[in-house]
């Protein structure tokens, strides 16, 4: 059985305070998460000083507040990054974190994460993307707000610069929070899954854990979904997170699914083998039927249990001669 990965995405949900930070990653791991993902920038090098919030970053405290100021809030400094990534090897999970500038993307590849995230917002930053491929790490790739050909487009620029499609898990996304489910289009999966020939997977900022679960049946190999201790807190993120009850019942739910899956063959399973005979039929002596009688609808019948002569020999036995007596309900 393929295990999914579930990312606890923590983002900005610590709302710039490493206690908060340490105590998300105690839910994430209790939660039965498999890794835990923070968003490492310097906020000076990807956001000009004037530039507004999306609208569902904005509420009644903080009209007037710009992204910057609300991300230079949310800034841990490298020193808080390596105290979190101990304390996810001390209490066993794994540690990753977006960087959304090159400075952080080089503090984040001395810390040996499992994966380098391109965010959606990243999609066609080429510089960016470009130096990720010299870290020769795996990639995982988020498509929000992309069209097939961008995400096309960035897949060959990683394979031209030397990653190899093995290397590559790319993230089916949509960047609204919360995305309306109308907006969900599950079945793009397939579509990347028949295109590019790689893994794929699903970053969830929908409502509730109904899409992630769906997307394991569809064949995600990575699940994203936001976390948080409790929705109501300040943050641009928390309103679309899961907090440490649902996060468990979705991580629940997908291993859940992952043995449901099972394999492509259909065949009798141990479980209901012993079942066969009680459910199927047999062939029996509808009445007492002397040797030498004709098989006929009048004499025969079909019922349980079937561990007799299979129905599936009806139409061949009607006709034939009985070879010896049977009384009623005996096996033909």
């Amino acid at each position: 059985m393929k295990k999914t990965k579930i990312i606890a995405e923590i983002g900005p949900n610590h709302n710039g305070k490493i206690y908060l930070a340490k105590k998300l990653i105690r839910e994430a791991k209790k939660a039965g998460a498999d890794y835990v993902k923070f968003q490492t920038f310097i906020t000076e090098d990807i956001i000009i000083e004037k530039a507004k919030k999306a609208k569902y970053q904005i509420n009644k405290n903080n009209k007037n507040e710009t992204q910057f100021s609300m991300l230079k809030k949310l800034e841990l400094s490298q020193s808080d990054f390596k105290i979190l990534q101990k304390y996810c090897k001390k209490i066993d999970i794994k540690f990753l974190s977006t960087a959304f500038d090159l400075k952080s993307l080089n503090f984040i590849d001395s810390l040996k994460p499992d994966y380098f995230k391109i965010p959606s917002g990243e999609i066609t930053n080429l510089q960016l993307i470009k130096e990720i491929t010299k870290l020769k790490r795996k990639i995982i790739l988020s498509t929000g707000m992309s069209t097939l050909k961008e995400v096309d487009n960035t897949f060959r620029f990683l394979i031209k610069h030397g990653v190899s499609r093995n290397d590559i898990t790319i993230l089916h996304c949509n960047t609204e929070y919360p995305t309306p489910m109308e907006d969900v289009n599950l079945n793009v999966l397939k579509t990347f899954q028949q295109k590019f020939k790689t893994e794929v997977g699903y970053s969830d900022h929908t409502k509730g854990t109904d899409v992630s679960i769906a997307a394991v049946a569809f064949g995600a190999s990575i699940i994203e979904k936001h976390f948080t201790l409790d929705r109501k807190m300040s943050g641009p993120d928390h309103k679309a997170s899961l907090n440490p009850m649902e996060f468990t019942s979705m991580v629940n739910s997908i291993r859940n699914i992952e043995s449901a899956l099972g394999g492509f063959i259909k065949k009798p399973t141990k479980s209901e083998k012993k079942n066969i005979n009680i459910a199927r039929k047999s062939i029996y002596a509808l009445h007492k039927i002397n040797k030498g009688e004709k098989f006929t609808i009048k004499n025969l019948c079909i019922k349980r249990p079937g561990n007799g002569l299979s129905p599936t020999k009806w139409f061949t036995t009607l006709g034939k001669f009985s070879k010896k007596k049977y009384l009623k309900d005996e096996l033909i």
